[in-house]
């Protein structure tokens, strides 16, 4: 296999490598085979222009166009011609694919479904650094600089997951640019030519004899020993690195397996998909119900609870799921004598209204519904497992209607230390004006109820905010500064803020995300519109659990346990599932014909409803996070540079203070050798100097320098009482400098970057290889022959 083949192959297996990280943002994760057959293709092409030989820039014109054919094939080829050959429509329609995935990644958790917008980009993104890593790296010959695009394929997986793509994911990418390295090496090595190692250098294979014809000996295999010992280093360091977790990969809207079967779940941006449905131009229906509940001003319907804030976003935990129970538990912290009423409600949702999340009034004690339903315990959320929604879905809720009065609520127990430890964190980014500011808000409150209804009134009354959706709806520390310095934002804003300042205050809190309880009909029925989607602050209080507040103005409605009176009210009894026509929504929407696919994604032809996992817009990964990246990196591109290092260390040892005549005379024979002048052990001294200063080209004073060298070496070598020769460093330092002076710049760069003296690095290698390998090879046979010997022993003397 020639050297360029190689490097073909490595630039690809590289890739694919890296790619690997970004394997659990979507599922099912089919597109990576589209991605490395189109590469494959790719690279092939390129192999082939080469052997031409072609241009390098005619090189990559021919695969760029191959890459375009290969993509418009796999997504447009219904718009190109002749299946192949794309035109005009072929491109717009791959914007208008490439419009709809990146809405598809902002509108979807981890992991998100495999749309056609998504796949093409990922396809088309993978195969676009697979097109700079060949040409850096085979077409240029440039193997270090193509470490950049793939440190950019695996940078952009773990920042969207916020750091969550794992060490092995690292491994995976760091071990594919090691191979690329070892390849390019060990290419480069084998041009050096032969090593004359002296004569008959006792059996090693490779052993040059000057004029006996024998086999060469070949550096290459040096670039293999050198990447093993770097590849060793890069396998230790992933696990010497803290974990990374969270963010939008990390688990935002994935729900692990619990007891019972796993499933897949895939949700919606909240924060994206709030805003975009609170800005709709139109209401339209989502779901629409029927209580036995007197009031419905307090019935908010939950979707999912987001409780981690790492600083740069909000997200759901990752928690076992299981088989919904035919009674869900009693909710944690709810005390008996609280007083609750049980509500039974019959909802129907739209035909246009998907969503892997069940809206339910919170507490939910029972939920009867067909389908493939999974229970999340600590969250009381019913999920959708493999591609169950809520399209169309007809099902029964039995909830609490928990009325718990203030004196309940300001005489509350402090919270179970696990609960408080969980719900308190607060990252260390957080800026200290926000703690500040909760301290001045609830300044003259004597306990945690008190310090909630200041915060809550503070944001829906007294505080001067405004509600206005077409703020920008970030979720990390900074944005929550600057909403609290501007004082305008939506219901995001507002329940992120209060829950983060409520933690920063030792307050257990998390942020639901769900639906307001809608608009009553005359029918009796309660319609709930994608205007009415909303999220709020829960804080979590002992005997009453967890409790909701509402502090964004001019939505919702204030509890009644934060009011100064709190009305009573009971339930009728139980209400009936009701199939019929009062109880389906009365204007369900339907997908125009002329719906486009952008439209779908946008959720102009259905509507969908936030859910899990949020992540910032704006204040990006954590500075350890980056700090961790940008120090695996510098130790990733600084791997091309220890053949240099080496080098250096080796010349300082030898021109130390007590540098001897032969290690001084060692090192003007690798000096020559670094600039072509291949050593040959079998001559004398003083040959020797002639030939390094007939093929090095050496005049004057260099020239003399290696012939003083060589007299002072023979000296030691021959001479009954040598005498001290001073300077002998000096004496090195004029041949070096006589050899960069005589050399091509090309010759000087890789005499520096690249010294063929490393190959010596294989020689020390192989040599304590070879004696690790005797000694264990005599202590495993003295080791089986002491075992043999005992064995027969005990043999004979129990016959």
């Amino acid at each position: 296999m020639s050297g360029r083949t190689r490097l073909t192959l490595a630039s690809w297996g590289a890739t694919l490598m890296a790619a690997g990280a970004l394997l659990p943002l979507v599922k099912p994760a089919t597109w990576i085979f589209s991605a490395a057959f189109v590469l494959a293709l790719v690279s092939g092409v390129g192999m082939l222009a080469r052997r031409v030989p072609l241009a390098r820039p005619l090189t990559l014109l021919a695969q760029t166009v191959t890459a375009l054919l290969a993509l418009t094939v796999l997504f447009a080829r219904e718009q190109a011609l002749l299946w192949l050959v794309p035109g005009p429509s072929v491109f717009v329609h791959a914007a208008e694919l490439f419009r709809a995935g990146a809405e598809d990644v902002g509108r979807y958790a981890i992991p998100a479904p495999d749309t056609e917008g998504i796949r093409l980009m990922l396809v088309g993104g993978v195969v676009a650094i697979g097109l700079l890593v060949d040409g850096l790296a085979v077409t240029f010959r440039k193997a270090a600089p193509a470490g950049l695009p793939l440190l950019a394929l695996y940078s952009v997986a773990a920042g969207l997951s916020g750091g969550g793509a794992g060490w092995l994911w690292f491994l995976l990418a760091a071990s594919g640019y090691l191979l690329l390295l070892l390849a390019e090496g060990r290419d480069r090595l084998s041009q050096w030519g032969r090593v004359f190692g002296g004569a008959q250098r006792s059996g090693r294979p490779g052993s040059a004899v000057a004029a006996g014809g024998g086999t060469a000996f070949a550096p290459a295999r040096t670039g293999r020993r050198i990447g093993a010992v770097a590849m060793g280093v890069a396998l230790v360091v992933p696990f010497a690195l803290p974990g990374f977790s969270g963010g939008v990969f990390g688990g935002g809207g994935e729900g692990g397996g619990g007891a019972g079967k796993g499933g897949t779940i895939s949700a919606v941006n909240p924060l994206v998909s709030l805003q975009n449905n609170l800005r709709q131009p139109e209401d339209r229906e989502v779901l629409r119900y029927r209580t036995n509940a007197r009031d419905t001003s307090g019935m908010y319907l939950r979707l999912v609870a987001l409780d981690q804030f790492d600083g740069t976003s909000w997200k759901s935990s990752v928690r076992p799921i299981e088989d919904v129970p035919p009674r869900l538990p009693w909710p944690d912290g709810l005390s008996q004598s609280v007083r609750t009423t049980e509500v039974t409600s019959n909802f129907v949702a739209s035909d246009a209204y998907e969503q892997k999340w069940l809206p339910m009034p919170y507490p939910a004690g029972r939920v009867d519904i067909g389908g493939r339903w999974r229970y999340e315990p600590a969250g009381r959320m019913l999920v959708g497992d493999d591609k169950q929604t809520t399209r169309g879905a007809r099902y029964q809720v039995a909830s609490l209607d928990v009325q718990p009065t203030a004196e309940q609520l300001a005489g509350a127990l402090p919270a179970p230390e696990k609960l408080r430890r969980e719900y308190t964190k607060v990252p260390a980014s957080l800026p200290a004006d926000v703690r500040a500011t909760a301290l001045t808000v609830t300044k003259g409150a004597r306990n945690d109820y008190e310090k909630a209804v200041k915060l809550q009134d503070w944001f829906a009354r007294d505080g001067g905010f405004r509600y206005d959706v077409d703020v920008e709806s970030g979720t990390g520390v900074q944005a929550i500064s600057r909403f609290l310095k501007d004082k305008e934002g939506f219901c995001v804003h507002f329940s992120f803020s209060m829950a983060a300042m409520a933690r920063s205050l030792g307050i257990p809190a998390r942020v639901a995300v769900g639906f307001m309880p809608g608009t009553t009909q005359t029918d009796g029925s309660v319609s709930v519109g994608i205007r009415d989607a909303h999220a709020w602050p829960e804080l979590y209080f002992e005997g009453a659990g967890w409790t909701r507040f509402e502090p964004t103005p001019s939505r919702g409605s204030t509890p009644s346990y934060t009011r100064e009176t709190t009305p009573s009210g009971t339930a009728t009894g139980p209400a009936q599932p009701q199939p019929s026509a009062s109880a389906q929504p009365s204007a369900v929407p339907t997908a125009p014909e002329s719906c486009t696919l952008q439209m779908k994604k946008l959720g102009d032809c259905g509507p969908d409803a936030a859910t899990a996992g949020a992540s910032s817009d704006d204040s990006g990964p954590d500075l350890r996070t980056v700090l961790l990246l940008s120090l695996a990196a510098v130790l990733l591109l600084s791997l091309p540079f220890l053949p240099l290092l080496w080098r250096r260390r080796v010349r300082a040892r030898r021109l130390g203070p007590d540098g001897a005549a032969l290690s001084v005379w060692q090192e003007i024979n690798d000096t020559a050798w670094d600039y072509g002048v291949e050593p040959d052990d079998s001559l004398t001294p003083r040959k020797s100097a002639a030939r390094i200063v007939r093929l090095g080209e050496l005049r004057g004073e260099p020239a003399d320098a290696v012939h003083r060298v060589a007299r002072a070496v023979e000296e030691v070598l021959y001479a009954p009482r040598p005498r001290p020769v001073a300077d002998l460093a000096s004496e090195a330092a004029r041949v070096r400098a006589g050899f960069h002076a005589a050399a091509a710049p090309r010759a000087r760069l890789r005499a520096r970057l690249a010294p063929r003296s490393a190959a010596r690095l294989r020689w020390a290698a192989s040599a304590r290889w070879s004696s690790a390998t005797t000694r264990w090879s005599t202590l495993r046979h003295t080791a089986t022959t002491r075992t043999t010997t005992l064995f027969r022993r005990s043999s004979h003397e129990t016959n």
